[in-house]
């Protein structure tokens, strides 16, 4: 059982300088000064400032240009802890996060990421600098084998296309409904059942103003001069290729859930399901009217009465970026089915998914799909979804199902994430687009600026994605083992993706065995280090690292228990790193050892001799293998890992007994390196069939409760357990106040409540912040997770504090205090917040920033303003504190003597929203200063 509980919090008091006249705009302006505490005196940086109205505090960042509606997911850090996903405004721009009982001081090296890229300081960000030039290894410009079956090949049939439109669906959680529209390209006059596949994609703009060149809008339905972005038109090109060689495709609109999903918990991944299997139901009734006879003719859209009929046991689902998580969710649904309450469709499963292509995916939730074969496009200049989280849907399998399935993983060098859509695309799109990979025209990236050597044109971009799209129908779908070799890291290559650079490595299918570093291993003469832990010390990766690595890109959770690789460092050649599993694993059946290995980007060289050792000491050398780095740069993810296979002839040869394997050895043959080993399995050629697990599925709900008046209630965040069989699964318990996971290895099985997180609320009278208990989950061993977060919302059921502000001294000497008073009609359980404004003073002499000291100026307005000036031209605008139990807090102008002799002065001081703009019918109060006597 784990037990999570409720903290308050205090706060301080804080004042924020305006950068120019207020008003909704200027208050939201991105480069005012920041928020200070008099406590500490630090500012947060330009850009941000703390908003809401009064107790509904906001973290709000605003960004200097409009932030390009995509696939990524913002979400605001302090340092290396997710604070939370903020929602954007319509602006474009503007981004807020519900602070709950988060104090100011927590605010620490703040930023804004989306996939490990910062939004807010990247120019700043100079520990990221790397090589300039890298060194692309000889062996790379060399053509690599030609695979004997070319699959980017157009076949014979002709094609039909044509557009269905029906009736749009309401999905859970989402006000609007989406809609059904969808392109289909299918063979003509082909016999017999033909495969379907569906694509879906990625989260995008989705209207835009015919004739504009920027104006493009993140609403649904669209507004009246606009038009919707058919990003769903973005494939037709693989749509064309797939429909040559014999399948229906179909490539369906998403919009209304991108317009929507900033309100989903899990960024849209169960919609996006819902939407997929809505279609796929009614292709299924469509198949069987065309069946029955007379077949109903116009209950059938024309396009897909004239394509050759679908054989739904055969269904191939491709999904681009956030598209690629919905279509993996898709295929987990199919298998598992999710809880009812949640899913937007709840019909019968009438169809086989035979495999997935994802490409550029986001994985939010980690949780891929053990059991279904999968082919992940990971682009080397990934502009959007720039840490290739999408590798989680290979490494994350490993343990999970029943590994036969084929995951493989194909790092495109010089690829982005936009041009595999070619309405995504300039020049070809008819909305605006864009190059999603950023250009400096000061400092452009060596490896992914456009005309560099390694950066692939949108055309050449586009024929590879297609190509390998179509090498993962021609193996999941059409059963064709000749394909293989181009996706399970053999290493060899499809002329039709020419001039791209492919590599590919892969796990499941006929591996064995396999000596995984985050499966309780022992390791000598090397370094077991974490893939996620931030401290220097055991990370992979040092924080200063330029680049990044795919296998170690950030979730929710601080730490990540269970996620680690194996670190070679290196001086002289000949000392071995032994690798020793906790039980002696079996290679029987294997022909070759298959290692994934990455060493740094731009290195050549790297060469190990790879030896094993069995149960009775016996050791044998099998041979040595190879790995240059891949191109990289500081914007880059190349840390990526490769395959290498060396045979197990000379085991076999010595006698080594392959049943009972006991250690692994890497010995360096370089004069000195770097390297890190992921995994290593016994490797045999072919594709087995694919069945999947009986697996339990855990589903994370949400409930909001409201606090009460009195007394204790226990509630406990709502888990859903379903499917069958037993499983474990990893549950990480955030802490409210500070967003620190600890977590629990937990066996789960249909029914039972074995994740039971109870959560205490004590009922009071007293106003307080809404706050969330929430927990995540991974699955680690025989399960699946569809919504992996969820928790219980102790909602504030007490009426909101009156706040007034009365003067203390509002008539002085100079030299002396003006002085208001800040306060509420009762006690709060936390922190007041409530923002206060210097207006200009409407009748006789205003004081000046000369009037008041300096120190306090300074304090709160971060400088002096030079020369001398109005103090309502400082802009000064106060978030005043009342903390938790006080009734109010004083607001302190002190103000200088001088020997000046002048009039009486004063000062004007009112209460504002958080736009700075004054509240209506709120007082306007004078505070006048007189001459000294």
């Amino acid at each position: 059982m784990i037990r999570t509980r409720r903290i308050r919090v205090t706060a301080v008091a804080v004042l924020v300088a305006l950068a120019g006249s207020p008003g909704p705009a200027q208050a939201e302006q991105p480069h005012e000064a920041g928020l200070f505490s008099a406590k500490d005196d630090h500012p947060l940086p330009p850009g941000w400032r703390i908003g809401g109205e009064r107790g509904a505090r906001e973290l709000v960042w605003r960004a200097a240009k409009a932030v390009p509606m995509g696939d990524a997911r913002v979400e605001f850090r302090t340092g290396d802890r997710l604070l939370g996903v903020p929602k954007p405004a319509r602006d474009g721009r503007t981004f807020r996060l519900a602070l709950g009982e988060t104090r100011p001081e927590q605010l620490s090296d703040l930023q804004v990421t989306a996939a490990g890229r910062r939004l807010d300081a990247a120019a700043d960000d100079t520990h990221r600098s790397g090589p300039h030039v890298p060194r692309v290894p000889e062996k790379a410009r060399t053509q690599v084998p030609a695979n004997g079956v070319d699959p980017g090949r157009p076949g014979a049939y002709r094609t039909v296309t044509g557009e269905y439109d029906l009736a749009p669906v309401r999905l859970p959680g989402f006000d609007t409904p989406v809609e059904m529209t969808a392109e289909v390209v299918a063979p003509k006059g082909a016999t017999g059942s033909r495969p379907l596949a569906l694509f879906l994609h990625g989260r995008h703009d989705t209207c835009y103003k015919p004739g504009s060149e920027d104006d493009v809008t993140g609403d649904w339905p669209c507004a009246d001069g606009y038009k919707p972005i058919p990003s769903h038109l973005g494939y037709l090109r693989d749509q064309q290729l797939l429909a040559s060689q014999g399948y229906v495709t179909v490539s369906i609109s998403a919009n209304g859930i991108n317009a929507q999903d900033w309100q989903a918990e899990d960024a849209g991944a169960q919609a996006r399901s819902s939407l997929v299997r809505q279609h796929l139901a009614h292709w299924a009734d469509w198949t069987a009217r065309r069946s029955s006879a007379p077949a109903p003719r116009s209950s059938t859209p024309a396009v897909v009465r004239e394509a050759a009929k679908t054989d739904l046991s055969r269904v191939l689902l491709v999904g681009h970026s956030r598209g690629g998580e919905g279509v993996n969710r898709a295929a987990m649904d199919s298998l598992y089915p999710p809880p009812a309450a949640e899913d937007g469709y709840r019909g019968p499963v009438r169809w086989k998914v035979r495999g997935t292509v994802l490409v550029g995916p986001t994985i939010f939730g980690r949780n891929p799909v053990a059991d279904v074969p999968s082919v992940t496009l990971l682009p080397g200049c990934d502009g959007d979804v720039s840490d290739l989280q999408g590798e989680d849907f290979v490494d994350g399998t490993r343990g999970i199902g029943r590994g036969t399935a084929l995951h493989s993983a194909v790092y495109m060098v010089g690829a982005n994430h936009n041009y595999f859509n070619s309405e995504w695309t300039p020049g070809e799109a008819v909305a605006p687009a864009r190059d999603d990979f950023t250009i400096d025209p000061e400092e452009p990236d060596p490896v992914c600026t456009p005309g560099t050597a390694t950066r692939l044109t949108a055309a050449q971009q586009h024929k590879a994605g297609a190509t390998y799209i179509a090498a993962a129908a021609r193996l999941f779908v059409a059963g064709d083992d000749r394909v293989r070799p181009l996706l399970d890291g053999s290493g060899r290559r499809a002329p039709s993706a020419d001039p791209a650079r492919v590599l590919t490595h892969a796990v499941g299918a006929r591996r064995s065995g396999g000596f995984l570093p985050d499966g309780g291993v022992e390791v000598t003469g090397a370094r077991l280090c974490s893939a996620v832990d931030p401290d220097p010390a055991v990370a992979c990766l040092d924080p200063e690292t330029p680049g990044s690595s795919p296998h170690f890109a950030s979730w929710e959770t601080e730490q990540e228990t269970g996620r680690s690789a194996v670190d070679l460092k290196w001086s002289a050649p000949g000392s071995a790193a032994r690798i020793t599993p906790a039980e002696p694993l079996s290679l029987r059946g294997s022909q070759k050892l298959a290692l994934r290995v990455f060493v740094p980007p731009n290195t050549t060289g790297t060469t190990f001799d790879v030896s094993l050792t069995d149960s009775s000491d016996r050791r044998v050398t099998l041979g040595s293998v190879r790995v240059d780095g891949l191109p990289g740069s500081a914007h880059t993810a190349s840390y990526w890992a490769q395959e290498l296979r060396v045979p197990l002839t000379a085991a076999n040869r010595a006698g080594l007994d392959l049943r009972r394997v006991t250690s692994l050895e890497l010995t360096p043959r370089s004069p000195s390196g770097r390297a890190w080993l992921m995994d290593a399995w016994g490797w045999a050629p072919g594709t087995p069939a694919v069945r999947a697990a009986v697996l339990p599925r855990v589903d994370v709900g949400r409930t909001t409760v409201e606090e009460g008046d009195s007394g204790t209630r226990t509630y406990r965040i709502p888990v859903e357990i379903s499917g069958h069989g037993s499983g474990q699964v990893r549950v990480y318990v955030l802490d409210p106040e500070s967003g620190r996971a600890e977590n629990c290895l937990v066996t789960v099985r249909p029914g039972s409540d074995a994740i039971d997180v109870p959560v205490e609320v004590r009922g009071d009278t007293v106003y307080g912040y809404d706050m969330e208990h929430d927990i995540a989950v991974e699955a680690v061993h025989h399960a699946v997770v569809g919504k992996h977060r969820g928790g219980i919302t102790v909602a504030n059921d007490d009426p909101e504090p009156v706040v007034t502000l009365s003067p203390v001294a509002d008539r002085v000497t100079e030299g002396e205090a003006l002085t208001w008073r800040l306060s509420v009609d009762a006690p709060a359980a936390v922190d007041i917040w409530q923002p206060v404004r210097v207006l200009p003073v409407t009748e006789g002499a205003e004081l000046s920033t000369r009037d008041v000291d300096p120190r306090w100026l300074a304090e709160w307005s971060g400088e002096v303003p030079d020369p001398e000036r109005p103090l309502s031209d400082a802009s000064l605008w106060a978030w005043l504190n009342i903390p938790p139990g006080a009734t109010g807090v004083d607001f302190v102008v002190p103000t200088v003597r001088d020997e000046v002799a002048e009039p009486a002065e004063s000062m004007r001081l009112a209460m504002t929203d958080n736009n700075a703009e004054p509240l209506p019918g709120g007082p306007v109060l004078t505070g006048t200063v007189l001459d000294t006597p």
